[in-house]
């Protein structure tokens, strides 16, 4: 009796096959998680790549023009319409559309720097800030979460007394960035100084045929001094500070290597010199010594550099311009300033003008356009058929170099062409492409501040900049980055949604 208990306990046939019944609902348990984790994460995933797909659309909307907000909601409502895209699997409803009763959009003026601070349904963080807005012009980012979406699992959960199904949520914020690129290494103080309307009253200022002129001062007040309008200042650049000679030839060059982000520039710190050295090269002005050599090898001048100057010893390597004698002003006029600037009526701290300016003058006072093209018999209108009633300088210069050769234009004085160097570059060469700041709002003083930028702006510079102490520049402001501009700066623009979280 005892042999056959014996030899039964150490009988091991058939332990398999009980082991395998043991564990076989836990590998079965195991196998239906797995299918379980598998359809939940798909499920997660197409929620997800919906919701970073409407925000990311809608982000590309934020350009902070009046209608941004309205261009995002429409972005969405397209979206949704598509039936084609955003469809989950293996939620509780099957294959199933997003539709708008699906998505809760909110619009952010800033996002928290940490991404474990969270926001509560209102937008206010932990901190007590309140992120979310309505604002079209401060509206930075799209929030997109994706409701609930019940998810029923294959695992028997109730079983262990847990639940055989939970919801699945997705979340996205996207931002848009507005970057300039190969752009000058500078600001501008908006010339307007509401802050609640500068914007909006320079974009009126600029639109139409005709242009007014700017008169850029550089601060002189030192460090703690506060920038007005017209006032200009330097940036500092994206791949570190320069030294003041490698400034000077970012001013010289047309497209220099860098780009800007309208969410903020830094303002440079420090003593900067005069860039008229830079900027002058557009003219046929270069210098020969010093710590700011110029050379026409690298930066060549404008096509046109028409400037109500002299040419002397023209081809030869002491060329050079000057200013006309008594017996050759009445022949020599550089393209002039806005009339107010010459009768001292110009608004805003005079640093603005009205785009009225002496095109066609009198036999008492000439004008521009008599002065230099005194052979043309229509008076100036072959111009005006082209560039409109109240022509911009930037069109009449653009003209001159399409039709410099007609035979009823043929000048006898100053010619439009480099006299000192005969390489060139295209007709952009003579414009500055710029940062506007809103200086009063953002108590614009010195070098270090990160500052917002309203807009950027392409400025033709009408003549040579002055030198120390002021290098004051007058300019023609020709196109804005926003939605009322003629849209040539989009070829420096580089527009950019991305995803923050």
């Amino acid at each position: 009796m005892l042999g056959t208990i014996r030899a039964f306990w150490n009988d091991q046939r058939g332990i398999a096959m009980i082991l395998v019944a043991i564990m076989l609902p836990v590998l079965v348990g195991f196998a239906l998680l797995a299918i379980d984790m598998s359809r939940a994460n798909g499920l997660h995933n197409d929620m997800q790549k919906g919701a970073d797909a409407y925000a990311l659309a809608m982000a590309a909307e934020l350009d902070g023009n009046p209608d941004a907000i309205t261009r995002a909601n429409r972005v969405r409502d397209s979206l949704l319409t598509n039936t084609n895209a955003n469809t989950t699997k293996f939620s509780t409803s099957g294959d199933h559309t997003l539709v708008a009763a699906d998505l809760t959009v909110r619009y952010l003026s800033g996002i928290p720097a940490n991404d474990t601070i969270a926001l509560n349904a209102a937008g206010v963080d932990a901190n007590g800030h309140n992120w979310s807005t309505t604002d079209p012009k401060v509206a930075k980012f799209a929030e997109v979460t994706v409701n609930p979406t019940a998810f029923a699992a294959i695992f028997p959960a109730s079983f262990l007394g847990g639940s055989n199904g939970f919801n699945v949520q997705t979340q996205a914020v996207a931002g848009f960035t507005n970057a300039l690129c190969q752009f000058t290494p500078m600001f501008i103080c908006n010339p307007f100084t509401n802050s609640s309307t500068s914007l909006n009253d320079l974009q009126t200022a600029v639109s139409g045929t005709k242009k007014p002129m700017i008169w850029l001062k550089q601060q002189q007040g030192g460090t703690s001094a506060q920038y007005g309008p017209g006032n200009y200042g330097f940036l500092s650049s994206p791949e570190g500070d320069k030294d003041t000679g490698s400034i000077t030839e970012m001013f010289a060059v047309t497209n220099p290597p860098a780009c800007y982000d309208q969410s903020g520039v830094t303002t440079r710190p420090g003593n900067i010199p005069p860039v008229n050295d830079g900027i002058n090269t557009r003219f046929d002005i270069f210098t020969n010594g010093g710590p700011y050599k110029t050379d026409p090898a690298i930066n060549p001048p404008a096509p046109n550099v028409r400037m109500g100057m002299v040419a002397s010893n023209v081809g030869k390597n002491n060329c050079s311009y000057a200013a006309p004698n008594s017996g050759q002003a009445k022949n020599y006029m550089a393209l002039p300033r806005d009339n107010c600037f010459i009768t001292g009526g110009c608004s805003n701290a005079g640093s603005l003008g009205t785009g009225d300016w002496n095109f066609y003058g009198t036999s008492a006072k000439p004008g521009y356009w008599d002065t230099n093209w005194p052979k043309d018999t229509s008076k100036g209108q072959i111009v005006k058929d082209v560039c409109g009633a109240n022509p911009s300088r930037y069109c009449v210069y653009n003209y001159e170099l399409q039709h410099k050769n007609d035979a009823a234009l043929k000048s006898s004085f100053e010619q439009t062409s480099p006299q000192c160097n005969a390489t060139t570059q295209g007709p952009d060469r003579r414009l500055l492409y710029v940062a506007i700041v809103d200086c009063t709002a953002n108590n614009v003083h010195g070098g270090g501040q990160t500052l917002p930028v309203q807009a950027f702006a392409s400025v033709f510079v009408t003549e040579p900049a002055g030198g120390a102490p002021n290098a004051d520049i007058y300019g023609e402001i020709e196109d804005i980055s926003t939605l009322v501009g003629l849209g040539t700066l989009k070829k420096l623009q580089r527009n950019e949604a991305q995803l923050y979280r």
